[in-house]
């Protein structure tokens, strides 16, 4: 029985993890698909939490200048904390922890389209600029105090125009984004900094190719043919730029995708095994333990609880 994992637009995510509310209303205007910008206090009270792993067809930006946030982006968890801003890029698996998540947080939440740009600049691959934007980039971007202070004053620039006019003025609100990341972008440090630019440049690659292609490819092999190099040369240089050999970002990926699909669906484990490419159940249940610390039937009654 075949379950292809859900992406979630904004309305999806809203119907499912946000509570039914008139409040929220007030925070999202029409076409809010495409756009949205609200503080952090504001939203926090609107959510269903946990957030369980899922991806959404829309990027994410969430920025703190108060408080405290955990959140899973990938197979990496982030504890965000003051000045601190975190990407989720679209498509990507991510998560939001309960914990820490109360009403003295103080930021702002900024969510867009990949095509949101389109029509002022051009092209949605203007947003191919910000590494943070990219599935190999880094998503934790820590602010010095006086960006962090002429950040938050671009976001409320940019809070009161869309509570005001919501996307009727949509020139103004894309301007002032693209000045919204630029600003970020001088602050942003590479997750992999190295001056094996050659590796760095093959890894990458190999990032976006298992962001693609997990469920399907679980050979280092089939990444390598596809990257036109050896098994060899991919692992020397994954190993050399992460310290983590492609094997374990490929298994890591599909722990991942098996977490998305023990919560959405009602699969069984061997089903769930089958959907991300494995026969063997048992060697299933071992690889997932092995890299979330508890069986996939152990996940699932985790989950049920928190519903």
């Amino acid at each position: 029985m075949a379950e292809s994992i859900k992406t979630y637009t904004n309305e999806s995510f809203r119907h499912q993890y946000i509570r039914a509310e008139a409040l929220v209303d007030n925070l999202l205007k029409t076409n809010f698909g495409h756009f949205f910008v609200t503080r952090i206090e504001d939203a926090i009270p609107t959510m269903k939490l946990p957030v369980p792993p899922v991806r959404s067809t829309n990027h994410s930006l969430v920025y703190l200048s108060q408080g405290e946030v955990t959140m899973g982006v990938g197979a990496e968890t982030y504890r965000i904390g003051p000045d601190t801003c975190l990407f989720v890029p679209a498509g990507q698996v991510f998560s939001v922890d309960a914990v820490n998540m109360v009403n003295e947080n103080e930021g702002y939440l900024c969510n867009f389209h990949p095509d949101f740009l389109i029509g002022r600049f051009g092209k949605a691959e203007l947003l191919n600029d910000y590494e943070f934007l990219r599935v190999w980039g880094n998503p934790h971007v820590r602010l010095d105090k006086p960006t962090a202070d002429f950040v938050s004053q671009v976001f409320n620039r940019m809070l009161l125009h869309y509570s005001t006019f919501g996307l009727t003025q949509l020139v103004l609100i894309q301007a002032t984004f693209i000045t919204l990341l630029s600003e970020i972008n001088q602050a942003y440090q590479p997750a992999l900094v190295s001056p094996k630019i050659p590796a760095l440049n093959i890894t990458n690659r190999f990032k976006e190719l298992l962001f693609t292609y997990g469920k399907n490819y679980h050979l280092v092999a089939e990444y390598a043919d596809r990257l036109n190099i050896s098994a060899n040369h991919l692992n020397k240089s994954v190993r050399l730029i992460t310290g983590k050999s492609p094997i374990k970002w490929i298994d890591e990926t599909i722990v991942l995708e098996a977490k998305v699909l023990l919560y959405q669906t009602q699969l069984s484990i061997g089903e769930v095994a089958a959907q991300v490419g494995i026969a063997d159940a048992s060697y299933f249940s071992h690889l997932f333990k092995k890299y979330a610390t508890v069986t996939p039937s152990a996940f699932r009654k985790m989950i049920e609880i928190h519903q």
